[in-house]
């Protein structure tokens, strides 16, 4: 009897990342949307925060400013805070940005055959913007760093002045706007984005549906309206 060649076993075919594998997949996606969300939430909350500093005078709120540039120390060096947040946030921004993406593009490839009659389902006003909403956003950040923390775009910038910079600035009418119309898309963004994301990292019990609605709706008001009170307070003379 001829006894038949023995087989070499195949390799074992390689397996990629497990964090790769969980980026790849649309739970993986929506997961990575809702904590870097909730991570930009909580920034913009103390932001505004600092924000309205600017109501106790032009030394307060300098000094708010000055403080910023020395968190760590003696740890850290000068500025280097800032720098990680920097960092930080802008590695949120663009994986939040490319997951919602990736998701969208998913979700067209999933029905390429549009509703019969035009029929849709129904969205809120927020739902329907989150997209162009997101990319004006997004603009107005570049334009945000450009005016008020690089100076390039700002015609009447002091270093280290943020109350004269913030003063100057809401001084002129269309840059009010360009303010305005981002600030309340950031508002229905969050609206819309905070239940999402609750639901998404698992707090989706009926009974916790409608107080997850209204601290989202919470929340999208007092960031929205604290940012809004600047340029009001500017505008009207109670900040000079």
């Amino acid at each position: 009897m001829v006894l038949a060649p023995a087989t070499k076993a195949s390799p074992k075919a390689r397996k990629s990342p497990a964090l790769l594998d969980f980026w790849r997949s649309t739970i993986g996606k929506k997961a990575v949307m809702a904590v870097t969300g909730l991570a930009m939430v909580a920034f913009l909350l103390a932001h505004m925060v600092g924000n309205l500093k600017i109501f106790f005078g032009p030394a307060e709120f300098d000094s708010y400013s000055a403080w910023l540039r020395t968190i760590g120390e003696p740890v850290l060096h000068r500025e280097w805070y800032l720098w990680f947040q920097r960092v930080a946030l802008l590695i949120a921004l663009v994986a939040h940005v490319t997951a919602a993406a990736q998701l969208s593009r998913r979700d067209r490839k999933a029905r390429p055959v549009r509703y019969v009659h035009s029929r849709r389902p129904k969205a809120t006003f927020a739902t329907r913007t989150m997209r162009w909403g997101g990319v004006i956003i997004a603009f107005y950040l570049v334009w945000h760093i450009l005016d008020l923390t690089v100076g390039a775009v700002h015609t009447d910038f002091v270093p280290h002045h943020p109350y004269h910079n913030v003063v100057a600035n809401f001084r002129v009418w269309w840059i009010n706007l360009v303010y305005f119309v981002p600030v309340i898309l950031v508002g229905l963004h969050i609206n819309h984005g905070f239940f999402s994301a609750a639901q998404t990292l698992g707090v989706n019990r009926p009974a916790r549906q409608r107080a997850l609605k209204v601290t989202g709706s919470a929340l999208a008001v007092v960031i929205t309206a604290g940012f809004l009170l600047v340029p009001i307070a500017v505008m009207t003379g109670m900040v000079a």
